[in-house]
């Protein structure tokens, strides 16, 4: 694959994030605003990303065979770069709790927001699906390492897994479903999701776009390392780590593509939204989500040509 189709795709997305920095300058991104953009996105542009590429791609035992090997591989991946945050931020003396936030914006990234759309755009609607795949897999991570860290357990609860029970997942179950079944839906219906899937990508650049003038306004001070720290972990070592490890691993070409590619996500959307409901830095967690996004512009493309060099050294 071109690394010019990586480019071209990240200046696209630049220029939706400031499209949507234009529009909340003029019209206030309220918070009834932001939940009905989420919903849109969550609920419905999502969802038919995935359905779109169960529709358009061929489902047979091998491709099964790469949803599980995809779906594991993300586990431990999302697992090991906590791991990563985590020490880096205990090595630099940053307090327990603390330690906690900077480890989960370290490890996890915007592998659906971001992720899902620019794998759909660069190996199309197969891709799209196996982003998909991966994105459930780094669910998994969130509501289970990452709740467990944040509310401070030590033991596993089954409570937290009810997040997972989400439009989403759902919308992977029943493409597997149709895959497996090999249902073939009606023209209209894939027409549908098809045009719906489109949204995915211009209204998840857009909303992170709205966040920047009010995250502006407030002028809130955050210490360096705490900025500096997630930020080079998750845009600079994180992704080429990963890009050694798949350079020692013989995994099929089109799951190391995209691993490569959801390994160079900024931090995930989620961040301020999880750490609120846990009680922990909400304005930290807003912070990253933007400032990561925006760095990521440059680093995505420099760090996938990186890994796709070395995956096939």
């Amino acid at each position: 694959m071109e690394i010019e189709t990586v480019v071209s795709s990240i200046l696209t997305m630049a220029a939706m994030i400031l499209i949507g920095g234009l529009l909340s300058c003029r019209m206030p991104f309220t918070l009834e605003r932001r939940q009905l953009l989420i919903a849109i996105i969550i609920n419905v542009a999502m969802p038919c990303i995935i359905l779109n590429g169960v529709f358009q791609t061929e489902i047979d035992a091998n491709f099964l065979t790469l949803v599980l090997l995809i779906f594991l591989s993300s586990i431990l991946i999302n697992f090991f770069g906590v791991f990563l945050g985590w020490m880096a931020a205990r090595a630099m003396h940053i307090t327990p709790d603390k330690a906690k936030e900077i480890a989960l914006l370290s490890g996890l990234g915007n592998t659906g927001f971001i992720g899902i759309p620019l794998c759909a755009a660069l190996f199309g609607p197969k891709g799209a699906l196996l982003a998909a795949i991966f994105d459930a897999g780094l669910d998994f991570t969130i509501w289970t390492l990452g709740v467990m860290m944040l509310q401070g357990q030590r033991g596993f609860n089954f409570r937290s897994l009810k997040a997972l029970i989400n439009i989403p997942m759902i919308s992977i179950f029943i493409g597997m479903l149709v895959a497996v079944f090999n249902v073939t839906p009606p023209k209209s219906v894939a027409n549908l999701a098809e045009t719906l899937a489109n949204l995915a990508s211009p209204l998840a650049m857009m909303y992170i776009g709205m966040l920047i003038p009010s995250m502006a306004k407030k002028k809130r001070t955050t210490a360096l390392h705490h900025l500096s720290m997630p930020l080079i972990m998750k845009l600079l070592i994180f992704p080429v780590t990963i890009a050694l490890l798949l350079h020692l691993l013989s995994l099929p070409l089109e799951v190391a593509q995209i691993i490569i590619v959801q390994s160079t996500m900024p931090s995930l959307t989620l961040a301020s939204i999880l750490f609120a409901r846990y009680s922990r830095d909400e304005e930290y967690g807003a912070t990253m989500t933007v400032f990561s996004t925006l760095a990521s512009i440059t680093t995505i493309p420099l760090m996938t040509m990186i890994g796709f060099y070395l995956l096939v050294k």
